[in-house]
């Protein structure tokens, strides 16, 4: 593993050498309530924390092991985190404390960190929890010169610990916290919601039953909106947006004309803290005598509960809490007396620090918007990603009559290319739907492009995708073949069923195909139409896109397979797995569920290695083997390298550690292309697909009447996530940064995350920290 270049010349990234925590000590604590993903985060600050060179404190119990002191705050050890990644709830408990509400409280707090000599602080919770860290942070100067008159600590502490670093994280179900788009757990708690959903469906369409299902959120509708958007539910009821005066009567309607399509089921989805637009609640239980009375429909309660907060964490949530933490560390050893306490919080795909009060104050703001019934502001106070989200369930959950839809005369085909990937048909139902209520006539292609050549297109309406939210693979059928060899018969398909815009959604094929559709415009004038690419594969490894629809999915699967060989190698001791990953060439999924299931090692075809890299670390596995945790993991991409199978690995691994552990391996294979799509999958999706229909919209409309022909880059674009936002990308101009040979980005995002898995396994890594450092203002929102 090479060292970067640690010049501190502005020409060279800020890289972790110019950080030391040699002398600092740091220490952390969850509280309020918990949330999956928390020791993900404790994991993080621990072991970035003690590579800095600090010592890491556990502070047990929340703020009651603050007071109380003693055995409660306890030196953490590397070792100390193992096993925990996968984990649900904290391992450091978290208490409900008075005694932290009162001055009293706060200076017996201070005696005992200041006797560690801790002042730093990472608090994980929500803004109750934060909101009190900020407060002991503007009092600490003045608990310690307190504690010096009583003789509790000595002159010098007071000097030498004269300021207190406070940087939070937030860890809640609700995703109540402004300022982030997700909380550490929030993805976790709609993996719960979303199998009970999936599993309710099959009950419910056996008896033609209606379900009312209660998430949790306490006085944020994010879980019920999501989980609505996500499962395609017919009715949410959100604390945020209160249904109409007369939603009784529109509801009964909508569930009743969903029958009458001939739908065996119907889903409702209500937020724990519903109300109606007088701030009455809206319980379950009175939406099911509603329907009942006027409708006569079998009727069922479901009520989550705490299920919600409880199971092994997601992909996301390990990945984000990961992130979160090695950002926290940074920070506090950043911090100087008059940086103001942060939180780290996550906007788009981007780890980022905000002022931590003025995320607080908006986040009271919403509330009293809610409870003064200013319910607009409200949304807006959330962000634009929940008003994004709401936006865009309105749109596919309720369907305007035919003659109050403004016709466009257009028509849009919809295509899926390459390889199946989880989220595919979400993405297909949403860009349907959208059409629909834009005035297009949609049309489907079936199996991609050829099938798109041999005529296989018919027109699809609003009724004929409903339940594709949670399908697998691809309905509309897909395959790899490039448009090539069948441009002349594609083109009179779109002539024939004159088609005026085509939406692409698929992998590096897809993407690839768009480029040549693009190339022979100068032939066939059919193809001057706006055309968009989705990125959807597993692979995650077009240009233009931080994440593509259906990797969330696939790190999921391997993930839990991880779990699971983790678990058969800590019981048998001294055993080494080794696993290969899907991806192509690219490596997105071995590092980033290296970084998940907390590998020691992924090797992928981004970042060569040679033979002593293989012998480093069966040497770091020798040496792993000789501590309390006698197991290993590491995952191989499939095509990293020509001669370095997993076979040839598999060997050198077992020949290497004869006599010290044994290894086995596992191919995991398509079954990371298979299965129901994640929360997120279903989600992203669903939004991203609804985005593309309205620039193609936009795109149809600018050129009405004017018989104009699409001919510019910018009518055939790539729509994906950059950092923070959602840009379309010409396909001309991404094609200058693609690696054609390897399929994949010349430049890629997650490599910057690839030192985080290295320095959590106890390598030596340079981690590039050039786009850390300052504290951002909250206005700023991102579009996702």
């Amino acid at each position: 593993m090479s060292d970067l270049d640690s010049s501190s010349s502005s020409a060279y990234p800020k890289y972790l050498e110019h950080l030391s925590g040699d002398g600092k000590a740091i220490g952390v604590l969850t509280s309020g309530g918990d949330a999956q993903g928390m020791n993900a985060a404790v994991r993080a600050v621990v072991r970035m924390g003690i590579y800095t060179g600090a010592k890491v404190y556990f502070i047990y119990e929340g703020y009651q092991g603050l007071v109380d002191g003693g055995s409660n705050i306890v030196e953490a050890k590397w070792d100390c985190v193992s096993s925990i990644l996968q984990v649900g709830g904290t391992i450091i408990g978290s208490a409900r404390c008075k005694a932290f509400h009162s001055r009293e409280g706060r200076l017996k707090a201070a005696c005992n960190l200041a006797r560690l000599g801790i002042t730093n602080l990472c608090v994980i919770g929500g803004d109750g929890s934060l909101t009190g860290a900020n407060l002991f942070r503007k009092e600490w100067s003045g608990l310690l010169e307190e504690l010096a008159r009583n003789g509790d600590i000595d002159n010098d502490a007071v000097q030498k610990y004269s300021y207190l670093n406070v940087v939070g994280m937030v860890g809640s179900i609700d995703n109540d916290f402004c300022g982030t788009d997700m909380t550490i757990g929030t993805d976790s708690a709609l993996h719960r919601i979303i199998e009970v959903v999936d599993a309710i469906m099959t009950t419910a369409q056996s008896h033609q039953r209606t379900f009312v299902l209660e998430v949790m959120g306490r006085h944020c509708g994010y879980l019920a909106l999501v989980s609505a958007l996500a499962c395609g539910a017919d009715w949410v009821f959100l604390p945020e947006s209160p249904p109409e005066e007369d939603w009784e009567e529109n509801m009964c309607l909508k569930l009743s004309e969903n029958r009458a399509r001939k739908k065996r089921l119907n889903i409702i989805i209500v937020s724990e803290g519903a109300i109606d637009m007088q701030n009455k609640p809206i319980t379950s239980e009175k939406i099911k005598e509603l329907v009942v009375k006027n409708l006569g429909f079998d009727t069922r309660v479901t009520i989550l509960g705490h299920v919600q907060r409880g199971g092994t964490p997601s992909a996301f949530d390990r990945i984000l809490a990961s992130r979160m933490g090695v950002e926290a560390v940074i920070a506090l050893l950043e911090a100087t007396p008059e940086t103001p306490a942060c939180v780290v919080s996550l906007r788009g795909n981007q780890a980022v620090r905000l002022p931590l009060m003025e995320c607080v104050q908006m986040t009271q703001d919403v509330q009293k918007a809610m409870d003064e019934r200013r319910f607009k502001e409200a949304v807006k106070l959330r962000g634009r990603r929940f008003e994004g989200n709401l936006n865009t369930y309105k749109r596919l959950a309720i369907k305007l009559p035919d003659e109050k839809i403004v016709k466009s005369n257009c028509n849009v085909a919809v295509i899926n290319v390459g390889a199946p990937a989880a989220g595919m048909n979400a993405a297909v139902r949403s860009a349907v739907r959208v059409g629909i209520a834009d005035g297009h006539k949609m049309f489907a292609i079936y199996d991609g492009f050829e099938g798109f050549a041999n005529g296989q297109i018919k027109e699809i309406g609003w009724a004929d995708v409903g339940g594709w939210t949670g399908q697998g693979g691809s309905i509309l059928g897909t395959k790899r073949t490039l448009p090539g060899k069948y441009l002349e018969k594609i083109a009179e398909q779109m002539h024939s069923h004159s088609i005026n815009a085509l939406l692409i959604i698929g992998g590096f094929e897809g993407y690839h195909g768009a480029i040549m559709l693009s190339e022979a415009r100068n032939n066939h004038e059919e193809f001057c139409i706006p055309i968009c690419v989705l990125p959807a594969t597993i692979s995650n490894d077009i240009p233009g896109s931080d994440i593509s629809i259906g990797c969330d999915t696939g790190l999921n699967v391997i993930v839990e397979t991880c779990d699971r060989i983790k678990q058969s190698a800590s019981g048998t001791k001294r055993r080494v797995f080794i696993i290969e990953t899907m991806g192509g060439y690219c490596g997105y999924l071995a590092n980033m569920g290296g970084l998940a299931a907390g590998a020691d090692a992924a090797y992928i075809f981004e970042e060569p290695f040679d033979i002593g890299d293989l012998q480093s670390n069966v040497v770091h596995l020798t040496e792993k083997m000789k501590t309390s945790i006698q197991r290993g993991l590491v995952l191989r991409n499939e095509s990293c390298n020509v001669n370095y199978t997993t076979d040839f690995i598999y060997q050198l691994y077992s020949e290497e550690g004869k006599g010290v552990f044994d290894c086995r391996k596992n191919v995991l294979g398509h079954m990371q292309q298979g299965g129901a799509p994640s929360p997120f999958d279903r989600n992203f999706g669903t939004k991203i697909s609804a985005k593309a229909m309205e620039w193609i919209s936009a795109k149809l409309k600018g050129s009405q009447g004017t018989g104009k022909k699409f001919v510019s880059d910018d009518s055939i674009c790539v729509l994906g996530i950059c950092k923070r936002d959602l840009l379309f990308q010409p396909v001309a101009e991404l094609k200058k940064v693609t690696d054609f040979e390897h399929r994949i980005p010349k430049v890629q995002w997650w490599l910057k995350l690839r030192p985080i898995m290295k320095i959590l396994a106890k390598y030596e890594a340079s981690y590039d920290m050039s786009d850390s450092g300052k504290l951002e203002p909250l206005q700023h929102h991102g579009e996702l």
